[in-house]
Order: structure tokens, then sequence, then C-alpha cells
């Protein structure tokens, strides 16, 4: 409005009064003052109108109708603008002014292709925002997947872990060979999925579940009683999806930070809730953190990951005695907006 209201009105004072406009000092200023004010209520309305029928069609599909809408109310919008500026300088004799019917239709027609023009432009710059905005999201879910990607492969590689395992693996060779065949086939289950899954961006529930087991086998075997992993998911949620090893980031959260003891176990739980999403506890027994290994970072990336696929917000609840997660399920891969 600040850009367009000067010159706009300095030509609509011109098909009013002419070259008079500009040869006489007081009536170029009050008639430009007059002009302007009037022109910016007309403009606001404009706007006013033009958020009203981006909230009424705001699809995409929609802008035709929306344009074909926003055009029509303009130009009456002018024209009821325009004829009431003109009679009003005749109505108050400014300047010795007459109605100019001439004079008239041209403003009329300028101010129309003004409206066509800032229209479309405004159409135009807010689709380009919308688009670069989408293809930020686009490239920062891109980043977000490659994060995530990479916080499998440091939980793959993590040299704690992996000497945990194997030092597991080691002490059942020589105490438990059977138990430590079990354990390899659960271990070679979990390093499976992560490697197969690594590019995935969604996976059932009824596979992440899957994994779960076998990772807890392995959790089981180091820990023994100190950890519990309860599991009740009804049927229908098995078939929903979610982001690969989502269960084991919350999971590994879990028994990393807390202490764990036969008399005092570390107890998860993941069960179906409400409105499509599943549960996931555990009691709260904080112990000092000093692996390096950044793991609250595995839950950030989590609800980063949610948030840029569109979807309801993973709800993470803290109380002195205990965590509560709740991950939203997603029924398809239509659902997600990349």
């Amino acid at each position: 409005m600040v850009w367009v209201m000067v010159p706009f009105t300095m030509v609509i004072n011109t098909f009013v009064f002419g070259l008079k406009y500009y040869s006489n000092w007081g009536l170029f200023s009050l008639a430009t003052l007059i002009t302007c004010v009037a022109a910016c209520i007309d403009f606001i309305l404009c706007g006013g109108v033009a958020v009203l029928m981006k909230r009424r069609f705001p699809a995409d599909w929609q802008v035709p109708r929306r344009l074909t809408f926003m055009i029509g109310i303009f130009l009456i919008l002018s024209g009821l603008f325009l004829y009431s500026l003109f009679s009003f300088y005749e109505a108050i004799g400014f300047y010795g002014y007459t109605f100019n019917e001439n004079g008239f239709v041209w403003a009329y027609v300028s101010m129309g292709v003004l409206n066509i023009f800032l229209t479309f432009l405004h159409e135009g710059v807010s689709r380009f925002e919308r688009w670069k905005m989408n293809l930020q999201e686009t490239e920062q879910l891109k980043k977000t997947v490659k994060q995530s990607q990479l916080l499998g492969l440091k939980s793959q590689v993590n040299p704690h872990f992996l000497f945990n395992c194997l030092n597991s693996l080691s002490s059942l060779i020589s105490e438990c060979p059977d138990e430590a065949e079990k354990f390899l086939d659960e271990m070679s289950k979990v390093y499976r999925y992560m490697l197969r899954n690594d590019d995935d961006l969604l996976v059932s529930l009824e596979r992440e579940l899957q994994f779960i087991k076998s990772y807890y086998a392995l959790l089981k075997a180091r820990y023994g009683e100190g950890i519990e992993l309860a599991i009740n998911v009804s049927d229908e949620d098995k078939q929903a999806m979610l982001p690969p090893l989502s269960l084991q980031v919350i999971i590994e959260n879990a028994f990393s930070q807390n202490s764990m003891h036969k008399s005092a176990p570390l107890r998860i739980s993941i069960q179906s809730g409400s409105n499509g999403a599943i549960v996931i506890k555990n009691n709260v027994q904080r112990k000092t953190v000093t692996d390096a290994f950044d793991y609250e970072a595995g839950l950030d990336n989590l609800v980063s990951k949610y948030r840029l696929l569109n979807q309801r917000q993973v709800e993470i609840r803290d109380s002195k005695n205990e965590r509560i997660i709740q991950l939203p399920l997603i029924n398809s891969e239509a659902e997600i907006s990349i």
C-alpha cells in the first residue's frame, strides 16, 4: 500500500482534475491527501476481502474460483470508491469541480487493471513463498532422515553396546552353549533389522515389535532380572506404521539413563493407547550418565521427524517416578506429507 498509493493517487487525481491538478498547489495538496486516504480505505477493504476469500477457498484446486470472486468484488468496490470520490468532489464544489464521465471511465479502467495486477501478483508471491517453504521442509526432512540413519548407525557401531553384546556372548559360550546360540541368533536379527531398514521411511509396528523382542533378549541376557518388558498391543495397531527404530530409540533412552537392579528392575511397557497411538512407559530410577553418547538426541530427532511428516506430535510426559511417551501411529504412507 505504501508503494502503490502515492503514484496511484496522482494518476486518479489527474483523471479527476486534469492538468489543473498540477498547476494549483492548494488543489494538489488537498486532493492528494483526500484521495490517498480514501484509496487506503479501499485498499484495506480489498485486503479484507482477499483474506476472507483465502479462508473460504483455501485449496489449490479452488484458486480459479477464488481469483474470480476476488477480482469481481474488487472491481465492484473500485467502482463504488471512484463514484463516491467523484461525487464527493462535485458535491462540495471542490475548486469548481463537476463530474467528469470520461475521467471516471479512464480512472475505473486504470484502477481495474491495477486491482487485477495486484491480485495476480499477490497470488504469485504467496504460491512462491509456499513452494519455498515446502522446499525447505523437504530439505529439512531429508536432513532429519539422514540424521536418523546416522543415529541408527551409531547404535549399530556404538562400542559400548557392541562390546556388551560380545562380552555377554563370550560368557554364555563358556557357561551355556545353548543359550549362546540363542543369543547369537537374536543378535543377528537385531543387526539385520537395523541394516535392512536403514533407508525405509516407515515400517509396520508388527515388524518393529519383532525387532524389539530380539533387542530385549540381548538386554535381558546382560541385565537379567534388572530389566522387564511388557508388550500389550492390539492386532489392529500392529498393522499401522511408524518410523523405523522408533521404539529402539525410546527403550535405549530408558535403560541408558536409569539404574537397573534385581531388587529394583527397570520396567518398560508398550501398549495400545487411544486415538491411534501407542504408549511407552518406564519407571524412573535416574543414574549419573557418564557415557558421552547423547541418547536424548534420539528423542529430539524422533519428535522432529513426526513434525516434518505432518503427523501428530510425540508427547513426552515426565514425572518424578515415571516417563510416559505417546507415539502416534500412521495408517499408511499416503498419510505422510513430504
